[in-house]
């Protein structure tokens, strides 16, 4: 049976706080090979409704700073709380590019369907985001992305779809590669496309969600042909 963990948690709870592809799933199979231990303290960067930080928290006991532009620390308090982990995870309100931490404060940072709005370019991992985090800290990333570079043959049957600032940070494996290669503290594990592309998007495409109707138009025209979800995971160097 796949994804155990994330059968766990009720399937109302889970269709009404999602906001894409199903992020507990992509994080179960993000951290199919990945060993925590309890007293961690972890970063789930865009975190959205917290259903990544519920995971973590729950599955795997640590301590969790559950950070998110779009939604409210106060909204996602209250979810926390609902669910009794008010005491292992902190809901807090920030961008990226200013994170409340101290140095080396981090011993894992998780990002699901988040990190290639700020992250896909040549400054932000070291800049931003490498200072927070204790030498050799763990960095699982989980992104939508696209089998092969398309941004200059874009297909007719999907212009309709993909919109102009979107498309810009959906790239390969091989573009994520590259970019990450070039960071001075950025240790490359394994980058790869994932396998739970269909399930993921298939529960999203399920809720009533006005923007999960509006995908489903799109995943029909895709067809498997050009989107994927992508896995990074790496070390601080």
């Amino acid at each position: 049976m796949k994804y155990l963990k994330s059968k766990k948690y009720n399937n109302e709870f889970v269709k009404e706080n999602m906001m894409g592809p199903n992020s507990m799933i992509i994080l179960e199979k993000l951290l199919e090979n990945v060993n925590f231990k309890s007293n961690m303290r972890v970063l789930d960067l865009g975190c959205g409704k917290g259903l990544t930080s519920i995971f973590l928290a729950k599955e795997y006991g640590v301590q969790v700073f559950a950070v998110d532009l779009w939604i409210s620390a106060s909204e996602n308090y209250k979810r926390f709380k609902s669910m009794g982990l008010e005491n292992q995870i902190i809901p807090i309100h920030a961008d990226a590019t200013e994170l409340p931490f101290a140095d080396e404060y981090f011993d894992a940072v998780i990002s699901v369907d988040a990190y290639h709005y700020f992250g896909s370019n040549e400054t932000y991992f070291d800049k931003y985001l490498s200072k927070l985090l204790k030498k050799d800290a763990l960095i699982a990333i989980g992104i939508p992305g696209m089998k092969s570079e398309i941004h200059n043959r874009i297909p007719d049957k999907m212009k309709s779809y993909w919109e102009e600032e979107a498309l810009a940070t959906w790239n390969s494996c091989d573009w994520w590669k590259n970019l990450l290669l070039k960071s001075t503290s950025f240790e490359i594990k394994k980058i790869q496309e994932m396998d739970c592309f269909d399930d993921a998007w298939q529960a999203w495409l399920n809720t009533d969600n006005k923007f999960a109707l509006e995908d489903r138009a799109m995943i029909k025209a895709d067809n498997g042909e050009y989107m994927n979800l992508i896995c990074i995971i790496g070390n601080k160097k």
